[in-house]
């Protein structure tokens, strides 16, 4: 099974180093496992945005997937009280 390419925009890159090392661990373990599956077990489809969310701890990371090109795109990650905003 061909891998995924995760690909992080600006403003997710800039809100995963901004975090506390320990978060920025359970975060970048997350990321790495979308690369083998970008529908892990939790996830769940946005309403009221685009794509997907993944819950880790009182973070969350919201991301696309594009299965024709194998692309999971992070948009967003930060904080549950502020990242839908």
């Amino acid at each position: 099974m061909k891998k995924y390419t995760v690909l992080l925009e600006r403003n997710a890159e800039r809100a995963l180093l901004e975090l506390h090392r320990s978060d920025m661990g359970l975060i970048g373990e997350s990321l790495d496992a979308l690369e083998s599956d970008p529908r892990p077990p939790g996830v769940k489809k946005l309403l009221k945005h685009e794509g997907y969310r993944i819950r880790k701890g009182k973070y969350r990371v919201l991301f696309t997937v594009d299965d024709s090109e194998r692309l999971v795109r992070v948009y967003r990650i930060g904080h549950r009280r502020d990242v839908y905003r």
